[in-house]
Formats: C-alpha cells, sequence, structure tokens
C-alpha cells in the first residue's frame, strides 16, 4: 500500500499498483501509484490540507476531485496555478502550495481573518477611490498577500514544445460519460466519423464512480458494456484526457490534450459534458474534510482512497445514499445523515442504507462545521430547518472528520453557452437548462437536465442520432425526448443557511460570504451581473461553477425578482486556462512550391524562402553567385529570360460593384479604367501607411484581376473582406493565389518568342500595348495574358490554371532555345527592378511609411471622395516630411556597395536606412534607394551612409529610374 488512507483493490480503478511514484511536497516526500494524481496521493498519505485561501488565508482541501474549483492550486517549480485533483502524480515533481507566509501549516497571513469584518464587499472601491495617495503604498502589500502562483521571469521558456493538429469529424461528442458514450455509439453505428471527447484521465464519467442501485453493480455493468461498444465501433475516434475549451462559430472546437493544440471542425456536435455538483451554504463549509459527496466517491472508487474515518452526510436527494453505501464499503463510519427533507422518500438506496443502521435526521442541515485543529474539521452541528435558510431551536454535535455534501446539481453547460444557447430555470427541478440550442449542437445529459442513469443514456442515443443525422447520414428514425428525465428531487431549491458568525461561503476563491452578497446588493448592485463586477462573485478560476447559482437565489430572494426571469452570468471561453505555449504553438513555417519548382532543380537553381514559398534564387552552382546573377541580368536585357512568378498573390474580384470596391480600397482611381487595360495598385491603412502593392487587370466590366505581393496577399484578402462586410457592395472576392500559376518572359525578344504559342492574340505593339491584359492561350493552355514592365523591357506575365504550370515553363523554354533563353531567379529580379527604380513593399517601406514618404504622390487619385487611409493621407500632405525615399547613386566609384539597413546619418543623428543597393551589371555602378532626412531629399544633395565596420560613405542623391529613365525599352 501507498499511504495511511490507501484502500486495496478493487477500488482505484484507475491505479496501476505495479508502479509507485514519489514527489515533494512542501518538504515531504509523498508516496503514490502510477495513476494517482497529486491530490489523491496527498490524501493517500494524510495530507488533506492543499492550498491556502485568497484572501483570508484559510487552510483548504479537496472539493471535488475533478478540477472544477481553485481549492487544489499548487505551483510545480516554474508553472503556478496546477490543479493538483487533475495533474498525474510523477517521480522527481517539486510540489509547493500557494498563497502562504512563513510556514504552509501555521500561515502568518491568517491574521487577515481575525480583520474580516473591517474587509466589507468593495471594501477596495470604498477606501481608495478617495484616497488615490493611499493606495500606491497598499497595492503592493495587497496584491503581495492576495496573489496565487509564481513565475521565473529569467526562466528559458523557448524550449517547451508545443504544436498544432487539425481534425475533422462528421459528429463531435464533448464528455465521455453514460450519454456522451450513447451517443458515440448511435452515432458512429449510423455511419458517421465521430470524435469522442473525455477531459478525463478514462472514459465513463459517473460510471466508473457514482453509485446507481443498491448493491452497486449497474455503474460497471454499463460502463463493460460501453467500452466494448466503443472499442469495436468503426469510425470512432477516442481522446482522453483532452479539454474542450470552447465552442464557436461553425462547430469549431479548440481541444488541448498535453501539449498540443487540436483544432477540430464537426458536421455537428453532441455536448455531453455532465452536471456539476453544488455545494451547501454553512458556516466553515471550506475547510478540509468538507467536500462534495461525488468527490468522496471518486476518491474511493478512482484513486483507491479512503476520505475519512467518521463522516457526517448532508443530503438533499438519493445520490447522497449511494456515497453513504460506497463509504461504508470503504470502511468508512457514517455517524450520521442529515437530510434537509422533511420526508425522505423510501428509495432502494434509502432501504439499503437504513439496513445498515445508519441515523437520518430528516428535516435538518449542518449549522456549523467544527474544527479542532488548524487545518482539519473535527466535527458537525446538526440542527432542525425551520424555514428557508433557517434552523430551529437545538442541535447536535457529532464528532467527524469528514462531511459530505450532496444538495444538488447545476449544469456543466459553459460549452453550450459559448455556441449560443439559451438557458432558463425550470422550477420543478430547481435547476437551470437549455432551452434552446443553435443548429447542428445538441445536448444530452443531465446538461440536458437529464438525471435517471437509463434516461440519461436513452437520451445520449437520442442526440447521437440527431447529430448523425445533421451530418449528411441517413438516420431513419430519431427517437423522442425522454419523459421521464429523473431530475426532479435531485437539487434542492435553497441549501443555504447562513450563519450569525459568518464564515458561511458561497464562492471559494474570492472568500466571498454570504452577507458580502446580500451588502454588495444593498449597496446598490442587485443585478447579477453587476453583483459578479462589485463583488468579484464567479470571478476566481473556477469561475462561478459552484457559485454563480448559489449568487442568483441570493439576488432572487433580496430583490424579489422570480428566478425563471433570471439566469447565471455570461459564460466565456475558455472553458478552463489555456498556456501561451497552446495558442502559439510550434514555430515553423510552412512551405509551398510552384508547379515548376522541380524543373528550376534541374536547371540547378539555387532555391530561397519568399513567404512561405520557396523560389529559385538565381540558377547555377553556389561559388558563381554573383556571376550566374550577372549573366542573368545581362540575358534580359540584351536578349530574353523567363521567371516563374506563380507565388504572386492573385484575387479575382467580381461583380456590379467590383470597380467601386477597388477604387475604395486602393489610391488610383478604377471606375473608368478601361476592360483590356490593367492599372497599378497601391493599398494603404486606416493611418495612410502603405500596405501592399500590385495591378489591377479588367477583364470585364464586372470583373478584375488583382495581384499583390507574395508575402502581402492573405493580409489584403482580409481586409478585403473586412471592409465589404461593412460597406456592403455587391461585389465577390475570391482568392485565386494557389489556382494559378505565372511566368513573366522578359527581354527584348520576348515578343518573337511568345508569338510562337500564343496564336490567338496580337502580340503586335499596336495590338497589345504596354499595360493591356488579354485572355487567350498559350502552348494550348488558356491563359490571362499582362504587359507590364517590372523589370523594364518589354515583357508578358501569363497565368494559367495550376496545374498547366509546368507545361507552360516547358512549352516557353523549348521555343525560346534559338533565341537562347535564360531561366532568371529572384536576385536578378530585384537588380533590374531597382535599376527601374521599383519599390518592393516591406523592404523598400515598413509599418510607417505613407505615400509621401514613398516618393509615390503619383498614384493618387486626386478627385475621388475616399479610399482606404485617404483622410490620414490628405492630412500628411500639409506636414513637413522627416524623411523620404531617394534613389542613390555613390560619390566615390572606390567605396563599396551598402547592405540593406545600413544606416544614413546627418551628422551623428540616424535619419534613415538603406533598403536596397546593388552593383549594377548595365550600369557598371551602384545604384539604391534610401530613407533621408526630408531636406537631404533633392537629387544632387549628398548624405552620409555608415557601412560594415563604422566606415561612412558618401551617397548621391539621383532621380530615378537610373536605367531607361524614358521606359522606352518596356513600351516597345
Amino acid at each position: 500500500m501507498s499511504g495511511q488512507n490507501r484502500l486495496p483493490a478493487p477500488f482505484g480503478r484507475l491505479l496501476d499498483r505495479s508502479e509507485t511514484v514519489t514527489f515533494d511536497f512542501e518538504g515531504r516526500t509523498i508516496a503514490g501509484f502510477k495513476g494517482d494524481t497529486i491530490a489523491s496521493a496527498l490524501c493517500a498519505n494524510g495530507q488533506w490540507m492543499i492550498s491556502r485561501s485568497f484572501k483570508y488565508h484559510r487552510p483548504r482541501g479537496v472539493l471535488t476531485m475533478a478540477g472544477q474549483d481553485a481549492n487544489t492550486l499548487v505551483q510545480l517549480a516554474d508553472e503556478p496555478n496546477c490543479l493538483a485533483d487533475k495533474h498525474p502524480a510523477a517521480n522527481g515533481l517539486k510540489v509547493k502550495a500557494q498563497n502562504y507566509f512563513g510556514s504552509f501549516d501555521s500561515d502568518m497571513a491568517r491574521v487577515v481573518e481575525l480583520v474580516h469584518r473591517f474587509l466589507p464587499v468593495g471594501f477596495y472601491y470604498k477606501t481608495f477611490n478617495e484616497k488615490k495617495k493611499s493606495w500606491a503604498f497598499w497595492e503592493p502589500i495587497v496584491r503581495a498577500m492576495t496573489g496565487l502562483g509564481t513565475i521565473d521571469p529569467k526562466a528559458d521558456f523557448h524550449e517547451s514544445y508545443y504544436d498544432k493538429q487539425y481534425l475533422f469529424a462528421d459528429v463531435a461528442v464533448i464528455g465521455g460519460g453514460p450519454a456522451g458514450l450513447a451517443a458515440a455509439q448511435a452515432a458512429a453505428e449510423a455511419g458517421a466519423e465521430v470524435i469522442l471527447i473525455e477531459e478525463n484521465a478514462a472514459l465513463g464519467g459517473s460510471l466508473g464512480y457514482a453509485r446507481f442501485d443498491a448493491a452497486g453493480a449497474q455503474g460497471e455493468r454499463s460502463l463493460s458494456d460501453f467500452s466494448r461498444a466503443i472499442a469495436g465501433a468503426k469510425g470512432v475516434q477516442v481522446m482522453t484526457g483532452t479539454i474542450c475549451s470552447g465552442l464557436f462559430a461553425d462547430n469549431w472546437i479548440p481541444l488541448i490534450k498535453g501539449n498540443r493544440f487540436y483544432k477540430l471542425r464537426a458536421k455537428s456536435i453532441v455536448v455531453a459534458t455532465g452536471s456539476i455538483e453544488q455545494p451547501a451554504v454553512f458556516r466553515n463549509n471550506d475547510l478540509p474534510g468538507v467536500m462534495m459527496a461525488s468527490a468522496a466517491q471518486r476518491l474511493i472508487r478512482l484513486y483507491g482512497v479512503r476520505p475519512g474515518r467518521n463522516a457526517v452526510i448532508l443530503a438533499a436527494n438519493d445520490d447522497a445514499y449511494g456515497a453513504v453505501l460506497d463509504l461504508i464499503d470503504a470502511g468508512v463510519t457514517v455517524a450520521a445523515i442529515a437530510d434537509l427533507r422533511a420526508d425522505v422518500p423510501a428509495t432502494p438506496l434509502v432501504a439499503a442504507v437504513r439496513a445498515q443502521g445508519v441515523a437520518i435526521h430528516a428535516g435538518h442541515g449542518i449549522s456549523e462545521a467544527v474544527y479542532a485543529q488548524k487545518s482539519h474539521i473535527s466535527g458537525a452541528v446538526l440542527a432542525p430547518v425551520a424555514g428557508e435558510g433557517t434552523f430551529g431551536a437545538g442541535g447536535t454535535s457529532v464528532a467527524c472528520d469528514l462531511i459530505l455534501m450532496s444538495v444538488g446539481f447545476s449544469p456543466a453547460g459553459q460549452l453550450l453557452h459559448h455556441a449560443g444557447a439559451k438557458f432558463g430555470y425550470c422550477h420543478q427541478s430547481h435547476m437551470f437548462q437549455p432551452v434552446e440550442l443553435p443548429a447542428k449542437v445538441h445536448a444530452a445529459g443531465s446538461v440536458n437536465n437529464v438525471y435517471d442513469i437509463n434516461a440519461v443514456i436513452a437520451d445520449g442515443k437520442r442526440a447521437g442520432l440527431a447529430a448523425a443525422k445533421d451530418a449528411g447520414l441517413a438516420v431513419a428514425v430519431i427517437p423522442a425526448a425522454v419523459a421521464e428525465k429523473g431530475n426532479v428531487g435531485r437539487t434542492h431549491p435553497w441549501p443555504i443557511f447562513p450563519h450569525d458568525r459568518g464564515f458561511d461561503f458561497v464562492d471559494f476563491d474570492e472568500d466571498l460570504k454570504y452577507h458580502d452578497l446580500v451588502n454588495g446588493i444593498a449597496d446598490g448592485y442587485d443585478n447579477v451581473e453587476l453583483l459578479k463586477r462589485y463583488s468579484t462573485v464567479g470571478m476566481g478560476p473556477s469561475q462561478g461553477r459552484h457559485s454563480a447559482v448559489t449568487s442568483v437565489r441570493i439576488v432572487s430572494r433580496e430583490t424579489g425578482t422570480d428566478i425563471a426571469k433570471m439566469n447565471v452570468t455570461t459564460q466565456r471561453p475558455p472553458y478552463t486556462p489555456e498556456k501561451f505555449g497552446h495558442l502559439a504553438g510550434r514555430v515553423f513555417d510552412p512551405e509551398r512550391r510552384t508547379a515548376m519548382h522541380h524543373r528550376h532543380l534541374e536547371l540547378g537553381a539555387q532555391m530561397m524562402p519568399a513567404g512561405v514559398w520557396w523560389r529559385p534564387a538565381y540558377y547555377g552552382a553556389k561559388s558563381e553567385r554573383s556571376k550566374s546573377i550577372d549573366a542573368e541580368v545581362k540575358a534580359v536585357r540584351e536578349n530574353v529570360g523567363l521567371i516563374d512568378v506563380s507565388t504572386l498573390g492573385g484575387l479575382d474580384v467580381r461583380g456590379p460593384d467590383a470597380a467601386e470596391f477597388l477604387n475604395r480600397m486602393y489610391t488610383f482611381s478604377y471606375t473608368k479604367q478601361p476592360v483590356g487595360r490593367s492599372r497599378y495598385v497601391l493599398m494603404t491603412d486606416n493611418a495612410g501607411v502603405i500596405t501592399d502593392d500590385g495591378v489591377a487587370c479588367r477583364f470585364h466590366d464586372e470583373h478584375f484581376y488583382v495581384t499583390a505581393t507574395t508575402s502581402g496577399v492573405d493580409a489584403v484578402y482580409r481586409q478585403m473582406l473586412f471592409w465589404n462586410a461593412q460597406w456592403r457592395l455587391d461585389v465577390d472576392v475570391a482568392n485565386v493565389t494557389a489556382a494559378l500559376n505565372g511566368v513573366n518572359i522578359a527581354g527584348p525578344k520576348s515578343r518573337a518568342v511568345l508569338q510562337k504559342v500564343c496564336t490567338d492574340i496580337d502580340l503586335s505593339p499596336e495590338g497589345f500595348p504596354y499595360m493591356g491584359v488579354k485572355m487567350g492561350t498559350v502552348a494550348g493552355i488558356p491563359a490571362r495574358l499582362m504587359r507590364v514592365g517590372f523589370v523594364g523591357e518589354l515583357g508578358y506575365e501569363i497565368h494559367v490554371p495550376a496545374g498547366y504550370g509546368e507545361a507552360l515553363w516547358d512549352a516557353l523554354l523549348e521555343a525560346g532555345k534559338p533565341e537562347g533563353i535564360k531561366p532568371f531567379g529572384v536576385e536578378a529580379q530585384r537588380v533590374l527592378r531597382l535599376e527601374k527604380g521599383h519599390i518592393i513593399v516591406s523592404q523598400d517601406t515598413d509599418g510607417l511609411t505613407n505615400v509621401w514618404e514613398a516618393d509615390m504622390p503619383w498614384a493618387l487619385a486626386k478627385t475621388k471622395p475616399f479610399f482606404v487611409g485617404g483622410r490620414s493621407t490628405e492630412i500628411m500632405a500639409k506636414m513637413k516630411l522627416a524623411r523620404k525615399l531617394v534613389g542613390f547613386t555613390l560619390k566615390s566609384a572606390n567605396d563599396p556597395c551598402p547592405e540593406e539597413c545600413h544606416l544614413v546619418l546627418k551628422g551623428e543623428d540616424i535619419v534613415g536606412r538603406v533598403t536596397s543597393a546593388v552593383k549594377s551589371p548595365s550600369l557598371g555602378k551602384v545604384v539604391g534607394l534610401a530613407y533621408v532626412h526630408g531636406d537631404d531629399a533633392e537629387p544632387g544633395k549628398e548624405f552620409t551612409i555608415k557601412v560594415d565596420g563604422g566606415r561612412r560613405i558618401t551617397g548621391v542623391v539621383t532621380k530615378y529610374p537610373f536605367y531607361d529613365p524614358e521606359n522606352k525599352r518596356q513600351e516597345m
């Protein structure tokens, strides 16, 4: 055995007793078994106090054993706020309690409890609102005393591994209890592909620990049947130990399992998340030894831990009596049952308990948990119930070290709230229940206010078949909703008994007592949402799982509002905390290849990344890089070259308002752009900052093909969708980047080569002028052709369906053999464009560059009333430029070529940077672009560039284009 409270097998279904684990808790060595959680191992070893409370530093222990509360938050090395009742025990763990001063056993900060009367609800607002200077003094003290875990800001988390995975399913079933198992089985039998998600280490939910019959056999039998059925079911993927942290639009489901973040998209969803047992309110209801009945059953059945030796049970339903029988099986003496009901029904479970000779005090509750020790209860005071929330005279003290609460439930409906479900209050069952569900989202089991175990299974089957039908499967008959839900008598309408001496906790996370909420309502915060923000009820780590319903009941009573007209506070994602590592995921970039990728490799290309794409940098050996680039530039300038431009972004904009849409998105004017012509596009954001550029080709009055930069097209597409969601123009935007491949054939002989494989288009200067666009065929392939001049030579961009990209490349290289056609890469293209003074957005611009700084006022339409960023551009036109992008050459031919981001100086001040520079093989000198001081931007002005080694050289502002300034070559 491992620990003084460890039970023998068959108790502890999750344990592997062949493997022991040891870890450290507050300097004490704790032994457990594989399958233990930190909390179960601590309890097995008699360590019942696991944490200290948020404000009063009171001792806290196990409450749910299900990760639904903050009582078991502990520190693990550099990771704070770990749930000890969920985190597996493992060898070598260093576990510390949180939020204490001095020693854990004798927390000096518990002195705060003595002055609790001077710390009423709203204390901080009332005390420091007018005394802000005193708050500056008290704030660090208050924060130090009320904090939870700690982080090490010096810790290196860079090596932590997190990743992401995408999943798809016909039906996603969230929750692996009886309802979820029945739903998954039914959906799979209907032919659906099912993903079954369970947050715990094993399937079964309540089947694995609860007692449904006097013999305790039904749960075990049902779990065994379901386990066989799911294991043998075709198309069911089971994910245990997996948290579903939200439910979003279009059935997008985020899942967390270990260090992996899954993104699941399902056609339909079954939410079978069960219900959360609710606490009773009485004095000292927060201390170690007071727990939910279901927590004790989990300790016994799942982890083989005896939860105490002498127990008192506070009951209001049949489930309490099942827990009593489990306690007896585990060798726990049950001293008394205080049943809030005046008439205890004669059910089989009650009869079995009576047969054991257990004293049942009908019409009684617990007014106080007594504690003589510092950190654990030693007794309970039983008192007769006189009315709603009140006790009559007299009381009975009973010695015990364990108090179990079984007074009711609340649906674990957080995910349904995320999805947009509406909940209403059921007076018959005294619980909230879903009354309206979104399309293709189904609820089953106790989250759907169904509690009888047979009804739960039937409800799960109904939901599974309905979800399969929603997913498109042929389902002949969907059973009707179950009539007998077994929900009446499960939850007491008012298990709240405030005590004259206080410490009757409603919210364990925030240390909020009954009268804190009453006083908050009296202060005017008489709406549950307002009370939440004023008192912080429900704002702790457990997000109101055990305080929300009680809060609503108190507000209802104090304000005289029918609870049926109220609801719990808004439930927002995530359902459980998410680590930044999960959200960030593994640092990696996807790789994309064009259809011509392997042709480039065959030609000896040296590949380089461009955004997410691989592109040829140049063709030839690495040792001959400069020679290869110069040869490619020369081929384009003097002969003909071919470059793969498939990575260029492509957007089809169609519809009656297409021209007006572009008119608003870009700086130029497009409403009067002729069909068959292209026009430069420049995009700015609301601040007037340049974000992208390209060309807009008009193939029809209602069809533009717009190009965008390789790295910017996705952002451009998102911006287009964002703005048109507001404008509501009659236009459709499609990102066709992946649907098309493209090449640019350029050079004086490009027309001669293209004419060999393109016979249905007039390629003459008159028939196809510069900036013209045509549709036709090239080598028998349907194509979009554009005459553009990014490299400054006669050239044609040809865009074809992606599947034909390689065939187009092969055809043009074959046709150009007599002319000596040569492929060229990105490096040569950059030289060619720089010789023409063409900018590259994000290289020659940055996150602040506006149209005036980039010297591009020619790209502004002067008369149109609006474009995105237009107002900001107007304002900046009236401001003096602090910097300006200019062309430059070097004063001395002997100076080295500057590199990108070399600094531009004015005196000793940094005023700009070099954005592009190259030794031009066509011009025989260095040319480049740089930001200089606004006063030094006129042609002929000299400026200083600081290059490698701190050397300073002189640049001369030069008007561009540097090559063919009259643009005659591209207009041939």
